[in-house]
């Protein structure tokens, strides 16, 4: 199931600085990322870039990354902001998040074609400069079969924010 973005004040102003939230993450260095922790979930290529995680802000990379961070700490119950890149070929099997407190927001920063969600029974393409929200405690899965990555910018939120 995913939410209607205009329910949540905070997309608009990540949909209107999606360009500077972009040119932030392109001038990240490629060894700044590292491999999402759950092998399991994924056959290669999900590297990621913490800003803040599960709660914890990661000062150095919040200093790289400055306007980014002040966009996503200005959401109301931020508990999770990432750089997600799935390389081509990828694949996220069927899984579900485990808490059920918090919403995500998926924005499109580089979106390939052949590149989508499913979450339950809809399947979305992500589309640049416009945000997803959905409840990852829903079975979703992930799939890149473009040619270049995927990135996007990950947050989760307490649902009692909103």
């Amino acid at each position: 199931m995913f939410y209607e973005t205009a329910a949540f004040g905070f997309t608009q102003s990540l949909e209107s600085n999606w360009l500077l939230i972009k040119e932030e993450f392109n001038r990240l260095q490629q060894d700044n990322s590292i491999p999402w922790k759950k092998e399991f979930l994924y056959n290669k290529g999900w590297d990621i870039f913490n800003l803040h995680s599960f709660g914890k802000k990661i000062e150095e990379n919040c200093r790289l990354c400055p306007e980014t961070t002040k966009l996503v700490e200005s959401i109301s119950g931020i508990t999770t902001a990432i750089f997600s890149s799935l390389a081509p070929g990828t694949h996220i099997i069927p899984h579900k998040g485990y808490i059920n407190t918090v919403l995500r927001c998926h924005l499109g920063l580089i979106v390939p074609t052949d590149c989508a969600i499913r979450v339950g029974h809809e399947t979305k393409n992500w589309e640049e400069g416009k945000c997803l929200v959905f409840d990852d405690t829903l079975e979703h899965e992930v799939w890149n079969h473009g040619n270049i990555p995927r990135i996007i910018l990950l947050i989760d939120f307490k649902k009692s924010s909103f």
